[in-house]
């Protein structure tokens, strides 16, 4: 009885808390692509969401997205009202519902990211061109910028031996590991993550545009300004803030101001594939 009591007394506190903390305010539902399996993602984002919740005083919830098609709908639809984007996912939304940039993330100070391909530390490719028929793991099929910068290196995507969509990033780097693959592509910072861990990165894409937080059309001036400022605000000398940008991805640095025209080179650089899902 003693125990139900106090199980009981500890809900009520949480819920009488977060109703006065909230002042009833409707939540704010903060997507994101599937870079990692969704436990792995909802750690990552779980530090964020709090710290909104807190800058904003509305509590900021968690609705993750299996892949990248449902993200780009749920944001573009409105199903949330902001969302943790690749490039292609971002123009994507924006093409079907408008979607709002809000910041961009900065990586190793720089605004900027890369694609790379990484093999095994002992593969015996060498070059770009030793991709020719070898089998290459690619994440998510709706990411049209991974097949876009192996293009860009100078092979094409029927020159290779075999490929396959896999998903998550985590994923890929399992399957190169495992030899299941001969090479896979990678975000820079999980190419980072793995080169001292057996891995190395034979091709780097150029710069491009980065991953972005983007709002919903739905969200209005005020709300999109506040969290403007919420985002820019980070400070990485911030003990606190440190831990909620390392959160996301132990590379990134913060975030940066963001227009949409950055991403018109990604636009240029995903044309060939326009209509695959």
């Amino acid at each position: 009885m003693i125990r139900f009591f106090v199980v009981v007394s500890a809900f009520f506190i949480i819920f009488w808390s977060h109703v006065s903390f909230a002042g009833y305010s409707k939540p704010v539902r903060l997507g994101s692509v599937a870079m990692d399996t969704p436990a792995v993602m909802h750690k990552r984002l779980l530090p964020l969401t709090e710290y909104l919740s807190e800058f904003l005083q509305r509590p900021v919830v968690l609705k993750l997205s299996p892949n990248m098609p449902a993200a780009i709908n749920e944001v573009a639809s409105g199903a949330v009202e902001l969302a943790y984007l690749t490039p292609v996912a971002y123009i994507r939304s924006y093409e079907k519902g408008n979607t709002q940039l809000i910041a961009k993330t900065i990586t190793k100070k720089k605004t900027s990211f890369q694609l790379m391909i990484v093999v095994r530390k002992d593969s015996p490719l060498k070059t770009v061109e030793d991709l020719i028929g070898k089998t290459v793991a690619f994440g998510d099929r709706a990411a049209l910028l991974q097949r876009a910068a192996l293009v860009s290196s100078g092979i094409q995507m029927e020159q290779l031996g075999s490929y396959a969509f896999l998903g998550h990033y985590d994923n890929v780097i399992r399957a190169v590991m495992h030899g299941y693959y001969d090479a896979g592509i990678l975000k820079d910072t999980m190419a980072y993550k793995w080169e001292n861990k057996g891995t190395r990165i034979l091709y780097a894409s150029p710069d491009l545009p980065p991953y972005n937080i983007a709002a919903s059309k739905n969200v209005d001036m005020k709300l999109l300004a506040r969290l403007k400022q919420a985002f820019l605000d980070l400070d990485p000398n911030d003990p606190k803030h440190y831990t909620i940008i390392k959160s996301l991805d132990k590379k990134y640095d913060g975030f940066a101001p963001v227009s949409d025209d950055e991403y018109d080179v990604v636009r240029r650089l995903i044309e060939p594939f326009k209509n695959e899902k």
